[in-house]
Parts: C-alpha cells; structure tokens; sequence
C-alpha cells in the first residue's frame, strides 16, 4: 500500500508531538510513502511564515529529501473538480487545499493518511488512515 500524508500529518511528524504517528511512519518502507505539491507548499508556505524562514526551509529540505512528490495535473484537476461538485450536491464541501490533495490521492490510488478523517471522509471512495490513533 501507498500512502500520501496530509500537511497537517507532516507537521505533526515534524513536530515530534505525536508517538504513535511517528512510530507508524517508521513502520513503513520510505518508498510507500509520497508527497504532492499542494503539500509541500502548504509547508513552505508554513516556513516562509516563522521568524526564522530560512533555517525552517533548511529543516523542511531534509525532510522531503526522501520522498517522492506528485503534481497537481490535469488529471487531478478534473477529479478535484468532480469531487468538489459531488460535495457541493452533498453540502459537505472541503478546502480547496484539501480538495487538491484529495484529488492526487484518488488519481494515484494512495491511501490519504490524517487526523482530519472527519473533513476527508466526505470525498466518495478515498482511503484514510489515521496514525494518530
């Protein structure tokens, strides 16, 4: 199985704030674990925001070092777009962040792994698994 963690994972990881979430990750082989560029932006974005920008980006370069990362293409725009239309008939609409990631996640048959299970668990036929639990 191939997992695609959300930002709100990567952070907690980097963090050091969550034991079994880092003891899962390390559980699993570096190679069934990618990253996409709607995330590592939301991190970036993270870093440019600290009052140390630049030794944040030092920390976020080691980080994604071992990881693939996934575009955002046109593939996943038209399965973003479908799916934040079936949330819209459904009235359960999520970010468009999270609707990106949602979308990568379906088109490359990744299992999405977060804490944020009840925003995720909207999106028809994603798989979520949560490592925090």
């Amino acid at each position: 199985m191939k997992y695609l963690p959300d930002t709100n994972a990567c952070i907690a990881l980097l963090r050091q704030r969550q034991p079994r979430l880092a003891a899962r990750w390390q559980s699993v082989k570096a190679g069934d674990i990618v990253l996409c560029s709607v995330v590592i932006y939301e991190l970036r974005h993270g870093a440019e925001r600290s009052s140390n920008p630049a030794q944040e980006h030092l920390k976020l370069d080691a980080f994604l070092a071992p990881f693939g990362s996934l575009p955002f293409d046109d593939a996943c725009a038209r399965r973003c777009a479908t799916i934040r239309r079936e949330l819209e008939r459904t009235g359960g609409v999520i970010g468009p962040h999270d609707l990106q990631i949602a979308a990568i996640a379906s088109v490359n048959g990744l299992t999405l792994v977060t804490h944020n299970t009840a925003e995720f668990c909207r999106v028809p036929g994603l798989g979520l698994v949560d490592w925090e639990t």
